[in-house]
């Protein structure tokens, strides 16, 4: 819905909306502070736009991401922390995690960083406790009742249960982030050899 919105709002084209900025219960719209045109006329626009965009249209997914990952243990590093808080076997954890269709709900906290719901809720489990200082980049994670993937290294206190070897955020690239907020995001297991291949890619 919140995707709905913000692609609503962009079709209108007005130059005053400088940035739309989906997150996971609203739209924040940044405005050009130089702004003096008819601001009711603009608030009108804005306001139509959205009522449209909240009528009953369907599904909104705007296309699905594949995501490899490796859930071996030198990448999956809270597995077995994750196993004795859900009472779940490793193995489970893998299947229900990539057995999952995820949406991204917000890209947010880090450039490229996308916050996905749709996790199985048997695999939902606090936050650590103690964030690490770094998550190395690729890093697949849970909490609660969503998942997310690290962009590049940073700090996080999710619980890592693998790793893909797909640049996740780039900003060189022409689309810097792998992910945008609407997606459908699936996760397919894949074994160490082929990890590393991908990651030489």
């Amino acid at each position: 819905m919140v995707q709905r919105l913000a692609t609503a709002v962009h079709a209108l084209g007005r130059p005053e909306v400088r940035d739309i900025v989906p997150a996971l219960g609203g739209l924040a719209l940044h405005f050009d502070p130089a702004f003096e045109g008819n601001a009711q006329e603009l608030a009108a626009a804005l306001v139509g736009a959205c009522l449209e965009a909240g009528l009953p249209k369907g599904t909104d997914v705007l296309r699905t991401v594949e995501v490899p990952v490796c859930y071996a243990p030198e990448f999956g590093m809270d597995l077995n922390e994750v196993s004795e808080k859900t009472k779940l076997p490793i193995q489970e954890i893998v299947d229900r995690h990539a057995a999952g269709t995820y949406r991204v709900l917000m890209i947010g906290f880090a450039p490229g960083h996308a916050y996905m719901g749709g996790l199985d809720p048997a695999l939902a489990v606090p936050r650590r406790a103690t964030p690490r200082i770094v998550v190395p980049a690729g890093s697949v994670a849970i909490a609660g009742e969503q998942a997310v993937v690290y962009p590049y290294a940073i700090s996080g206190g999710w619980n890592v249960i693998g790793r893909t070897p797909l640049t996740v955020f780039d900003a060189g690239r022409q689309e810097p982030s792998l992910f945008a907020t609407g997606d459908r995001v699936k996760f397919r297991p894949v074994e160490r050899d082929e990890f590393l291949r991908l990651e030489k890619r």
